[in-house]
């Protein structure tokens, strides 16, 4: 019988992880609290090679296959094998290719390895191929150019190829989050905006904490977000900020405003809910400003929407049936109706940018949860809970979470951002300087 290939084995695995994750009913036990429901999948053994380089360049080489390594294991699909078993080296593996019978013995079912050259004048040109060992062959070979000081995006970037290739999925790794960065004490709480990789790197403040600031959102291209500022005493406003240029721009004044509008998917208009007169409804308008469109008028509290990826419908929060529900309708206000019908509030839906599926925050017996559910409301899916969990963002694959959790403390609550897919079993704590808050998952290639 033939033996299958990395490609072939890797296409399965990946498939039993979406069926799991789409498809396996929620359970709950037996005892009063709600239980989430995890899934495992067995990752492939990967083996990747420092990059070989001489000179000034071997550093960055370690440090490239060290950024490869950990984005690999962060997606769960990936067990990468300890360098320390390896038997070829890398200047073999570059100038020779892969001595293939010894990657087996060692347990490796794919080979990473790449080279790094410095042109003298700030450059490096990073080569890097994938190998299929089973089947002795390459999958994969590119070349990138770079400044020395961009290293870290070209690895991500490597991550990401290597994680498309083998899964048939797009890749995440090169994109950033950006989050409510938390100091100071409780009654004098000092909140910024602040940006960093995916991974937790590259962390840098976009605002200097004289006013507060809650809720970014990132545009679809990553280039921009919106925030709320509330300067002083006043009435929040809502900002366009270019997180790269740091230029900013006044969206409006919105008294009544309790979260940061979401943009469309084209970038071009912005949703948001507004409460006027004792009622607070859905509306939408354009970047660029013009008149807001009324998209609701009931008597009840309707907010949080969030577009679906093709823009023709929205998915919110009500409690117009006597308690907080999600509901959907079409991008006109029309066709309105409620999907889900469990136990617990329902708060803060986002729809994956694969239009498959909406997360949620639910609250249930004092315990708060993260899950997902299809846009029809059925296969709902609690993934991961805690004491207070809030704010769930996609990744542009539409595979993976982030969002932040509060946890006690001695001194009170601390805020704190993670990472998880959407089998609730791969959860990973992302390191930033302070508390961390309200993240919001940026879009692929934002720099």
């Amino acid at each position: 019988m033939k033996r299958p290939t990395l490609l072939t084995m890797m296409t399965r695995i990946f498939s039993a992880l979406l069926a799991l994750a789409l498809f396996l009913p929620f359970t709950s036990h037996a005892q009063t609290r709600v239980e989430v429901t995890k899934g495992s999948v067995n990752p492939t053994p990967i083996a990747v090679v420092p990059f070989y380089a001489t000179g000034s360049g071997t550093s960055i080489g370690q440090q490239m296959s060290d950024v490869i390594t950990n984005d690999l294991r962060h997606s769960g699909l990936f067990n990468p094998i300890p360098p320390a078993s390896f038997i070829q080296d890398n200047a073999s593996l570059s100038t020779s290719g892969p001595r293939y019978a010894e990657w087996k013995t060692v347990g490796a079912q794919a080979l990473v390895g790449g080279s790094i050259t410095d042109d003298g004048t700030g450059k490096l040109r990073v080569e890097f191929r994938l190998f299929d060992v089973f089947a002795q062959k390459q999958l994969v070979g590119t070349a990138y150019t770079a400044t020395t000081t961009n290293w870290r995006r070209i690895a991500h970037l490597i991550a990401d190829d290597i994680y498309e290739r083998i899964t048939g999925e797009t890749g995440y790794f090169d994109t950033r989050i950006v989050y409510v960065a938390e100091s100071g004490s409780a009654v004098q709480r000092v909140k910024r905006l602040a940006i960093m990789d995916y991974d937790g790197f590259g962390n840098r403040t976009l605002t200097d904490g004289r006013n507060l600031v809650l809720t970014p959102r990132f545009s679809p291209d990553g280039r921009r977000l919106t925030y709320m500022s509330y300067e002083g005493n006043s009435q929040p406003k809502v900002y366009l900020l270019d997180v790269d240029t740091g230029r900013q721009s006044l969206l409006g004044n919105f008294p009544g405003m309790t979260f940061a509008p979401r943009f469309s998917p084209d970038g071009n208009n912005v949703i948001y809910s507004l409460s006027q007169s004792g009622n607070t409804d859905l509306y939408a308008r354009g970047v660029n400003g013009g008149t807001p469109r009324r998209l609701t008028s009931d008597p009840n509290i309707d907010t949080s929407p969030s577009y679906s990826p093709n823009g023709s419908q929205i998915v919110f929060e009500s409690d117009r049936s006597g308690t907080q529900q999600l509901y959907t309708m079409n991008a006109d206000g029309s066709n309105q109706k409620r999907i889900t019908f469990g136990d617990g509030r329902y708060a803060s839906p986002v729809w994956s940018p694969r239009g498959d599926l909406i997360a949620f925050t639910k609250l249930k017996k004092g315990q708060f949860f993260v899950g997902v559910v299809k846009p029809d409301g059925s296969n709902e899916r609690l993934i991961t809970s805690a004491f207070h969990v809030e704010g769930p963002s996609w990744a542009p694959n539409g595979r993976y979470l982030t969002y932040f959790k509060e946890v006690k403390t001695g001194s009170g609550r601390a805020a704190q951002i993670y990472t998880i897919d959407l089998t609730g079993f791969n959860e990973k704590l992302l390191s930033t300087p302070t508390g961390a808050s309200d993240p919001s998952w940026s879009g692929k290639g934002t720099e």
